[in-house]
């Protein structure tokens, strides 16, 4: 059974940082392509960070010089540095593994909030 199960949500202040952890199981980990998404009330779900096998990494502009993903994969666990927080990275962020356009898993997800 593979899970994906995310942790370190929460609510911080406009400019602070978190660090999510997404630890996950039932998969050959270290074949797998790692993203983030974020989905805010009543907006799509959107990437915020990719990371592959070959460390190769991708951001949108919204997020590129404050968010960086890292993969640990003795621990099968990917992470997501999140400096210089906004009010609009508010939103509920998952945890993504995909491999060759045939497996695709999900996390539950984990609440961000920043708000003064």
């Amino acid at each position: 059974q593979v899970q994906l199960v995310e942790s370190g949500g929460g609510l911080v202040q406009p400019g602070g940082s978190l660090r999510l952890s997404c630890v996950a199981s039932g998969i050959t980990f270290n074949i797998y392509y790692m993203g983030w998404y974020r989905q805010a009330p009543g907006k799509q779900r959107e990437l915020v960070a990719g990371l592959s096998v070959g460390e190769n990494t991708n951001y949108p502009e919204s997020v590129k010089g404050r968010f960086t993903i890292s993969r640990d994969n003795a621990k099968n666990t990917v992470y997501l540095q999140m400096n210089n927080l906004k009010v609009e990275d508010t939103a509920v962020y998952y945890c993504n593994a995909k491999y060759a356009h045939i497996f695709d898993y999900w996390g539950q997800g984990t609440q961000v909030t920043v708000s003064s």
